[in-house]
């Protein structure tokens, strides 16, 4: 569901840290081992992609909430020894307790609307489409974090919703309205991504991912119990495997960019589009259409170039101490 270029953001976005004591806890040093971090965001889209398609699978016996609400019943399971206050691991310690709720509430609804849109749309689809929150955050950016961008970069994030609207094709019969909830979702993201950028420096991963599973788990029990289906063992077992497999993922990205920037990355992380679309042939019979392939090259093109623009532009801040190029 999550593009793993996009989860670049929550360990990398973060320029030259402001000289002040962190709440929580640090993330380790960073290493430059490109290798080792292709190598582990290759391993990201098997796991992403997986969840993706045991998503797809699920949603014809259970409601999105339900499959949403037990992937993050995992994920909190999983992050228990962060919440217990005496251990290590503790990272409940917050100085934007507002910013990390409002956060959770975006990474939910990203993943809920995901969910939904699979139940209608081949799984290929929806995944390229997902795959344009990074060029959002570019029009994000400038609203909430003030930043300056350039002709190249419009032009590219131009490029990237041409791509989405090959893919939708609306107006024309093989529209379907079902489309617009992975655009939703891939705001949602976008959003959560700049929410990451604003907090980035001042607190730890570890902090920001407990915060996001205890505010999913949270709305989500609230809501579940309005659309409950009894799940058989066999939902049970698929239900446990999305939370696994989409924790297992988003763990990965967060290690691989100790390892190396996003622009090395970002390639290597569109792999998890292949990954869906080999999975949806052979469990779904899904075969992408032309106009999917088209608009999904469009999108990772724009990615790209995009990904190439911040990479220079980080380089001119933290070489040169001035503003953004104007052709950023």
């Amino acid at each position: 569901m999550t593009p793993p270029s996009a989860a670049a953001r929550l360990d990398s976005a973060a320029l030259p840290l402001p000289e002040k004591k962190l709440v929580g806890r640090t993330a380790p040093a960073r290493a430059d081992r490109p290798f080792r971090g292709i190598a582990l965001i290759l391993a990201s889209t098997v796991f992403l992609g997986l969840s993706d398609v045991t998503s797809k699978y699920l949603s014809a016996t259970l409601p999105s909430i339900e499959i949403a609400w037990i992937r993050f019943l995992v994920f909190a399971l999983v992050m228990v020894p962060a919440m217990l206050p005496g251990l290590r691991l503790f990272a409940l310690r917050t100085a934007r307790p507002g910013l990390q709720v409002m956060r959770g509430v975006a990474l939910l609804g990203s993943s809920l609307f995901f969910i939904s849109g699979l139940r209608f749309l081949p799984i290929a689809e929806a995944s390229a489409t997902g795959f344009v929150s990074p060029l959002l955050v570019t029009a994000l950016s400038i609203v909430f974090l003030g930043e300056s961008v350039g002709v190249r970069r419009w032009l590219a994030t131009a490029v990237g919703l041409i791509g989405v609207l090959i893919i939708l094709r609306p107006g024309s019969s093989a529209f379907n309205p079902a489309a617009f909830f992975p655009l939703v979702s891939a705001l949602s993201w976008a959003c959560m991504l700049i929410m990451t950028r604003m907090m980035s420096g001042r607190e730890a991963v570890m902090t920001t991912m407990t915060y996001s599973s205890i505010v999913g788990l949270g709305i989500l029990t609230a809501l579940v119990p309005l659309v409950w289906v009894a799940p058989s063992w066999h939902d049970i077992v698929f239900g446990i495997l999305i939370g696994v497999a989409s924790t297992a993922g988003q763990w990965i990205v967060v290690l691989a960019f100790r390892y190396a920037d996003a622009s090395v990355l970002a390639p290597f992380s569109y792999t998890q589009l292949l990954w869906v679309s080999i999975l949806g042939f052979l469990v779904f019979g899904e075969v992408p259409d032309v106009w999917t392939v088209t608009g999904a090259i469009f999108v990772v093109a724009s990615g790209l170039y995009t990904a190439h623009r911040e990479r220079l532009r980080r380089s001119q801040l933290v070489l040169l101490e001035a503003e953004p190029s104007p052709n950023a």
